[in-house]
């Protein structure tokens, strides 16, 4: 079996570990057992504090129902410069097959609205007349991009 993690480098890991655990459903996750923080966890492991960044650590998200992957917020040095070449989707809108598009339109109009007043923004809506499609292209809070289906 191969297990993963996504590692999404960032400049402030706490903030964006707060935004994707609430865009995702996903729960910040708790230090290792016998630790208060995971800056105490990364000290007992003889990490220098230069590189224990700001905060207490909390840089990583995790699944509540153990099925999707862990998610790692890295921080880095330098700043976002170019387009991402893979986004996330987050689905709420329901399939095609089962939802119509109107009920699918105001789903994901309604979770585009929870995330921009979480700190995302909009870039652009995803539609055309005639097409049984229906999507928001944002960004987050450090400009990276995902969609709203």
């Amino acid at each position: 079996m191969v297990s993963y993690q996504l590692v999404i480098d960032c400049a402030a890991p706490e903030r964006m570990a707060r935004f994707w655990a609430g865009a995702l459903r996903y729960t910040v996750e708790p230090p290792p057992g016998g630790f208060d923080t995971w800056r105490d966890y990364w000290r007992s492991l003889g990490v220098p504090e230069d590189e224990l960044g700001e905060g207490d650590g909390s840089d990583s998200i995790v699944d509540p129902e153990g099925h999707g992957p862990r998610i790692w917020f890295q921080q880095v040095p330098e700043g976002k410069v170019a387009k991402n070449r893979f986004h996330l989707d987050v689905k709420v809108g329901g399939r095609r097959e089962d939802v119509p598009l109107e009920t699918r339109k105001a789903r994901v109009d309604a979770e585009v609205e929870r995330l921009v007043q979480a700190g995302a923004s909009v870039v652009r809506v995803l539609s055309q007349s005639g097409v049984d499609h229906y999507a928001v292209a944002m960004v987050d809070p450090e400009g990276n991009e995902f969609d709203v289906v």
